[in-house]
């Protein structure tokens, strides 16, 4: 029996099937564009390897996007079909399981075949990476770090793949608050893979919470060969570029990066359109003007109204919908994502329950200049912004939109409350927007004492 890429045997008998595996493989960890044309190879020459069918729906899940699940309902049927023909490994059988729960609604069970898998080989570095990517969509910060820590010792300088592995370390590192590890974790990975698109960005985010802006803009821009190769990863990176820009205040160089490379191609990919208007959101947040820059991520959210497949997604619809000014199309969404949270079952009601609706009805409120809504829907939702997933620099602007909204309401001792909070997430340092608002908070107290001795 042959083995494969993470030294764990596998039930192909083709050779060249086999090389297409450990390029899906490498492709993945590498965020390469080179995934899924290894993908269709592979399914071509092995129909029957119901592994390489089950990868195909779990990254069908991944794009959350609800026309596709179509395609990840068939990926698993025919996963299924081919595990009836026999022969399939352990390892093989548990990833079909966990494209099947997932698709049920559970996730957390989808996660636990992965680590399963890792069990039986805790080289395997794949299984490490998709039990880390399903954490990573459901916020699960804690548990991403505890996966990869007991597999860590197998991934030694020898492991072909142990340089992504140190960068999935190193992001879990960081999403955890051990920022001084992560950035020696990471940069280590970087040196076995240097095509590591996660590790280097693991490192980008802990030099955003840190406040060493000059540093993540250098660290990006002198390892191109990290993350030029990548799929619309290479978008993310660009944005993280942007964000560090913006805390300089140079806002010319932010706009650019907006129009050339963080919107390059207009794909409504959600994890492009986050990139998107969140960037948007902050730069309005600092009283920059953007243009008709909203309409075409408008556009492209009322199409997607109706999707409820990701909260995290919904969200950050939500930001261009109020961005623009449709709120019509941002109460029927906000409508919809009650409705849903009542309605529908799986594990993601749950974080529609909370904090979908009150984040929901908070943005809808601030598109509408209703500041008080705004931030006491806001404010219920915060303490649950975990839930909703991604990366705390990726849900910092709906924490930005929270502390903007108390401060336009006057609801100053709470607002400083949840600066004070926020800065201690990120090792202390006060960022460019802290800074601004805490100043902001104590001029506003200095006028109420005026206004009171008169």
């Amino acid at each position: 029996m042959y083995h494969d890429i993470c030294t764990c045997p596998i039930s192909l008998s083709d050779p060249k099937a086999l090389n297409d595996w450990n390029g899906v493989v490498h492709g993945i960890l590498s965020h390469g564009q080179s995934a899924p044309v290894h993908l269709a190879a592979l399914l071509e020459r092995a129909p029957e390897f119901a592994m390489g069918h089950a990868i195909k729906g779990l990254a069908v899940l991944m794009l959350a996007r609800r026309e596709l699940m179509p395609v990840a309902h068939e990926s698993s049927a025919n996963a299924q079909k081919a595990l009836k023909q026999g022969g399939a490994t352990q390892r093989e059988q548990l990833w079909c399981a966990a494209l099947k729960d997932w698709l049920d609604g559970y996730a957390s069970r989808a996660i636990g075949h992965m680590e399963a898998a890792m069990r039986l080989n805790p080289a395997d570095t794949i299984s490490m990476k998709m039990s880390h990517g399903i954490r990573f969509i459901i916020g699960d910060n804690h548990g991403m770090r505890r996966s990869i820590e007991r597999v860590i010792g197998a991934h030694g300088e020898d492991h072909a793949l142990s340089g992504y592995a140190l960068g999935c370390l190193a992001f879990a590192m960081e999403e955890t608050g051990s920022y001084e590890a992560a950035e020696r974790t990471g940069l280590q990975g970087l040196t076995r893979a240097s095509d590591d698109a996660w590790g280097l960005h693991a490192v980008t985010h802990v030099y955003d919470m840190t406040h060493r802006v000059t540093q993540g803009i250098a660290l990006i821009d002198n390892n191109l060969d990290a993350w030029s190769h990548c799929n619309n990863f290479r978008f993310h990176v660009w944005w993280h570029k942007a964000i560090l820009h913006l805390d300089q205040g140079d806002v010319a160089q932010v706009l650019d990066l907006y129009d050339r490379k963080v919107r390059e191609e207009k794909t409504d990919d959600f994890r492009d359109f986050s990139n998107a208007s969140s960037l948007l959101v902050r730069l309005e947040l600092e009283g920059i003007d953007v243009g008709n820059r909203w309409e075409e991520l408008a556009d492209l959210a009322e199409a997607r109204t109706n999707d409820n497949c990701l909260v995290f997604a919904d969200l950050h619809y939500m930001l261009a919908l109020s961005g623009d000014n449709r709120s019509g199309a941002a109460s029927r969404m906000t409508a919809r994502i009650a409705t849903d949270a009542v309605r529908n079952g799986g594990e993601a009601t749950a974080i529609l329950k909370d904090p979908g609706v009150a984040a929901a009805q908070g943005l809808a409120a601030f598109g509408d200049g209703d500041y008080g809504t705004a931030f006491a829907g806001l404010r219920r939702a915060q303490p649950s912004f975990q839930n909703i997933g991604g990366s705390h620099a990726q849900r910092d602007v709906f924490e930005r939109l929270t502390i903007e909204a108390g401060l336009r309401a006057g609801q100053l001792d709470e607002t400083e409350s949840l600066l004070i909070a926020r800065t201690a997430l990120r090792a202390g340092r006060e960022d460019t927007f802290a800074a601004r608002r805490m100043s902001q908070i104590a001029e506003a107290r200095r006028s109420q004492l005026m206004l009171a001795a008169e």
